[in-house]
């Protein structure tokens, strides 16, 4: 059986599902249920000076009949006594040793921070965690995303933290910058131990067309908040991915961001996050969760002979490059399998208003400028004749084809589309080399221009 247990800069965890701070861990009563779930560690609801939220502070989007594939929220910090929070806390830690307890944390003055890591580390919790990525209520007072935007104050407030912080310290990052990297290396040089991200996405979820009031609403008034869920996915991938392949950021990062299921965990792991952070799933099903996490992550590693989790950390990493390292002359064409072919046609409507129309329904040339093979219109024209033939399978003219994948991702039979490889030629060739051998140089361009 595959070794489950992850270790975030000296943070042991049983396995690397940990809940992220938010209202999932906003009590010690809370924590200890989602340990005895299975969770392997937890990060505290944000601690720091007494705040008054709002009501309502939720809000989704819907798509289909899947409820909730993004969550908005303008929730706040903590609103419980810290003293309560600090009490639960040290009970959580005896109850659970082998658990991880992170304390997240956001104050404003040099000696908040001082005194609120005094009173954290007295608690016996494993880590705290620097909440830099608040998008909304806290940055208008200075905290939050107002600091994970800004480098060198982000830099110099984890300075203050390292100087007085016996236990390692976590930073946590904000999505809503031009380029991750650069409050992650401020991170870094500041001394933090780790980097957790991302935290939630600015955005405004919807609008009540009643009313005409944005939502969520409060009274008659709303405002900005964080996006999370399944639909930041893609969005906190991309940025994991984009620290981990580089080589200046020498801490562990922990993944957040639209984990739902054990897949989602696995690639966030693979593309070389140490662990990673769920919340929305939790808000949405339920701390049971879990056991498929850890039962879909078990059976994936021994699916792959790999021995413990960290033989997945980062084996994406070094696939994930530049456009520019892409190699220009792996080419693939479209297969339609008529065999399988519901005859829905989505494929074809898809390529002709959508892609590069290269699908055409049988019976039927390509579009104009382009001369369909004869032998094969007129296969396609007898096999429209005959009744018994699945004769509503379109056909894909090759010479045409650009290998977008469009076709293949609307059509709703698994497998009936594929896409095969038909090289260009068979030597590598990138955008990086033909710009290191001129072949790619336009004169008065924008590279003359720098």
């Amino acid at each position: 059986m595959p070794d489950l247990s992850t270790n975030l800069a000296g943070i042991q965890s049983p396995n690397p599902f940990w809940l992220a701070s938010a209202p999932p861990t906003n009590s010690g009563e809370q924590v200890q249920r989602a340990f005895d779930a299975g969770w392997g560690g937890a990060v505290w609801k944000t601690l720091g000076n007494p705040i008054v939220n709002v009501s309502s502070r939720l809000g989704s989007v819907d798509y289909g009949d899947r409820r909730m594939i993004g969550l908005n929220n303008i929730e706040l910090i903590t609103d419980r006594p810290l003293d309560v929070n600090l009490r639960e806390i040290a009970e959580v830690k005896k109850r659970y040793p082998k658990h991880a307890v992170v304390v997240s944390l956001m104050f404003d003055t040099r000696d908040e921070w001082r005194e609120a890591i005094r009173r954290s580390e007295d608690t016996g919790c494993d880590g705290l965690e620097l909440n830099f990525g608040c998008p909304h209520g806290m940055c208008e007072r200075g905290m939050g995303s107002a600091v994970g935007q800004e480098p060198k104050v982000l830099e110099e407030l984890v300075r203050w933290v390292m100087d007085v912080a016996n236990v390692p310290v976590i930073a946590k990052l904000t999505p809503n910058v031009s380029h991750i990297e650069d409050p992650a290396l401020a991170a870094v040089r500041g001394g933090a131990s780790a980097l957790s991200l991302i935290n939630t996405v600015q955005s405004v979820m919807g609008v009540d067309l009643d009313r005409l009031v944005p939502l969520p609403r409060v009274g008659n008034l709303s405002t900005h908040g964080g996006l999370c869920g399944p639909a930041v996915k893609p969005i906190a991938l991309r940025m994991v991915g984009v620290l981990a392949r580089d080589p200046r950021v020498t801490v562990p990062i922990s993944g957040i961001g639209g984990i739902s299921t054990w897949r989602d965990a696995a690639e966030f792991l693979a593309l070389g996050a140490t662990n990673v952070q769920v919340c929305t799933a939790v808000m949405h099903h339920g701390y049971r969760i879990v056991e498929d996490l850890i039962d879909g992550l078990d059976a994936y590693l021994a699916s792959k002979e790999m021995k413990s989790v960290s033989e997945l950390v980062g084996r994406a990493t070094p696939a994930f490059v530049e456009w520019g390292e892409l190699d220009l002359n792996h080419h693939v064409v479209a297969k339609i399998d008529a065999a399988t072919c519901i005859g829905c046609q989505l494929c074809h409507v898809a390529c002709h208003d959508g892609a590069h129309q290269c699908i055409h329904l049988p019976g039927t040339p390509a579009h104009a400028g382009h001369v369909a093979p004869m032998a094969k219109f007129a296969a396609e024209r007898a096999r429209a004749a005959n009744p018994a033939s699945p004769y509503r399978v379109p056909w894909v003219d090759e010479t045409e084809c650009v290998g977008c994948n469009l076709c293949a991702l609307v059509c709703p039979v698994e497998g009936c589309i594929t896409m095969v490889e038909q090289r260009r030629a068979s030597a590598k060739d990138t955008w990086h080399d033909r710009m290191a051998t001129g072949r790619d140089h336009v004169p008065g361009g924008l590279k003359d221009l720098r």
